[in-house]
């Protein structure tokens, strides 16, 4: 992705802490993932939906959304001959025609959320890692089986291959990085015991090391051939997020759970600049555009924030800039009710009928609604036609014993509120908020 003189001026005004940032904004959602592509951009969001974005001098424009996923989108990468890849909480796969928006194949056979993605070397393959201890190898071209990788791996976060794309290598919850030869789909080696889940991982294969960013917040960088430990980077936050490395490898970008941002000079691997991005929430999603001259950031907020590293000053708050995010809301402004609402429903549904990227349905008109039953919004067969109407005895007991066990299969995350008052709070909040 090649930005112009003037769309990088346009991103952050020189030396300014909290000045205007182009953003992609539209999802209905935390931005989870973003990755670069020629003359663009693609953004995985909590909304169930992939952004395809130009950009140029006159800032972002949105090209398109593709819409299949029927859970959060964790990972999106840019794959061969104008296609994309992303990987979801639903525990499929897509592969996508960026230019007309299709979805060319889904890839189905993950028991858990997939987590993971990469394509290798030669743009023959797709790599995915899942919460059910498993990888797989996709073909992308024709309709050949996966090859499984894997039963028990502990639940997998982040995959990638070697320059040869013989080798991928694992990051997995239980704390280890795995070496597989994608062949036989063999472990040959375990390359780190980290001790604490590893989340991401970046590789930089030329000047031979593996960076990764961990549960606890470890950060360090080691060697692939000894395993030896040549940088630690960890600083006292966690977790570790979002890991990303320039097009030259000489810089690699941290994001945490704290909502900063750090850059670290990978040929001494001093921190070259460290700021707090997100004023509220994690950073989930970084990546560098492919001439290295600007970045790429989300988190909580549903717009993702471009500025270039050349400016003056850290853009501090750049994830958060405009007003807050309408899902953290200061609790202290609010009754319990909309705090309850707030806390556990708002990243997900709105309260009236716009909102229309959400990951769930409008909560407008719920009380003596069936379930399933709003026009357009593609629901979960457990909901899909099911009897259950919502009114204040099914919504008490949706949280009571929690969306999982309610209603088995359905794509509501899984959560309690296992206060009566709170709950009760909860219901007398939307009763009024949601009147037709």
């Amino acid at each position: 992705m090649r930005l112009a003189a003037a769309a990088i001026a346009l991103a952050l005004s020189a030396g300014a802490a909290s000045a205007e940032l182009a953003r992609l904004a539209g999802h209905g959602g935390p931005i989870r993932d973003v990755a670069a592509t020629q003359g663009g951009a693609l953004s995985a969001s909590f909304d169930n939906a992939v952004g395809v974005w130009t950009l140029g001098a006159d800032g972002p424009l949105l090209a398109r959304w593709l819409d299949g996923h029927e859970a959060a989108v964790n990972r999106v990468v840019p794959a061969p001959g104008g296609r994309a890849f992303s990987v979801a909480d639903d525990f499929t796969a897509i592969l996508w025609d960026v230019e007309t928006g299709a979805a060319l194949r889904r890839f189905e056979g993950h028991r858990g959320k997939v987590m993971g993605a990469a394509i290798s070397p030669d743009g023959r393959l797709a790599a995915t890692a899942s919460w059910d201890g498993t990888a797989a190898l996709w073909p992308l071209d024709g309709d050949g089986p996966p090859r499984w990788i894997g039963e028990r791996l502990g639940a997998l976060n982040d995959v990638a291959f070697s320059g040869d794309g013989r080798t991928l290598y694992l990051a997995s919850g239980d704390g280890t990085i795995r070496e597989v030869d994608a062949a036989s789909g063999e472990v040959t080696r375990t390359l780190v015991s980290h001790g604490f889940g590893v989340n991401r991982i970046a590789l930089n294969e030329a000047e031979g090391w593996l960076a990764y960013g961990a549960v606890d917040g470890g950060t360090r960088a080691v060697d692939l051939v000894t395993g030896e430990t040549l940088a630690d980077l960890t600083l006292d936050r966690r977790p570790i997020l979002a890991l990303a490395l320039s097009p030259d490898g000489e810089t690699l970008a941290v994001g945490d759970g704290d909502g900063y941002i750090m850059l670290v000079d990978a040929r001494d691997w001093s921190i070259a600049r460290d700021f707090r991005a997100a004023a509220r929430g994690p950073v989930w999603a970084l990546a560098f555009t492919d001439d290295g001259a600007a970045i790429i950031a989300g988190g909580l907020d549903d717009a993702a924030a471009i500025w270039p590293l050349a400016t003056a000053g850290a853009p501090r708050g750049a994830l958060a800039a405009g007003a807050a995010p309408r899902f953290h809301r200061d609790p202290a402004t609010m009754g319990n009710g909309e705090r309850q609402f707030f806390r556990k429903c708002s990243i997900c549904h709105s309260l009236d009928t716009e909102g229309d990227r959400r990951a769930g349905p409008t909560l407008k008109g719920v009380f003596g609604r069936r379930a399933g039953t709003v026009a357009g919004y593609a629901y979960s067969d457990a909901l899909d036609g099911s009897p259950i109407v919502w009114d204040e005895t099914t919504i008490s007991a949706l949280f009571d014993i929690g969306p999982d066990h309610y209603v088995p299969g359905t794509k509501m995350p899984m959560q309690r509120i296992t206060g009566a008052k709170d709950r009760a709070d909860l219901i007398a909040f939307l009763k009024e908020a949601t009147r037709p």
